[in-house]
């Protein structure tokens, strides 16, 4: 199955022509750095460590819109570079794990848009969604970590 997505006519232009790969691997990790980043912002304001200043609920309202729209495209591009090796990627199980990295770190992330107005609303920001904050942030360390690797542990790429 995995094979036909390869052979298919415009995954075979995509990953042939050298501008197109590296113009959308670009993308990718523009994205994806986009995303992470932003989150990372709001989630380090929820720890107390930056923008102390800022208004958590308006930082996360200004900073979550520009990380859904980087994942968002982090996304499409990530499966654009997939489709040209899916038959290689698709069985291997690091990549698996790497795709459930960032599962869930999308899950903490959504934790954390969600409990913003009710943590921005307490005189102090409470413990546990220190920790929550906490854990998204290494999530995507990990998982930006992992990625990284991958090529390099599997043989592929």
């Amino acid at each position: 199955m995995w094979e036909a997505l390869e052979q298919t006519g415009w995954v075979k232009t995509f990953g042939s022509t050298g501008w197109m790969y590296a113009s959308v691997s670009v993308v990718h990790y523009l994205t994806l750095f986009w995303c992470i980043g932003s989150m990372a912002v709001v989630d380090l304001r929820v720890m107390g460590v930056a923008a102390r200043k800022r208004n958590l609920s308006e930082l996360a309202a200004q900073m979550f819109p520009w990380a859904w729209t980087g994942l968002a495209l982090a996304i499409i591009s990530g499966f654009f570079m997939f489709a040209t090796d899916a038959g290689d990627w698709a069985p291997d199980r690091v990549f698996h794990w790497k795709l459930a990295l960032i599962a869930l770190s999308i899950v903490f992330a959504v934790i954390v848009r969600l409990g913003v107005p009710k943590w921005a609303s307490k005189a102090e920001i409470p413990a546990g969604a220190k920790v929550i904050a906490a854990v998204a942030l290494l999530l995507w360390i990990v998982t930006i970590l992992m990625a990284s690797e991958i090529p390099a542990m599997e043989g592929l790429g």
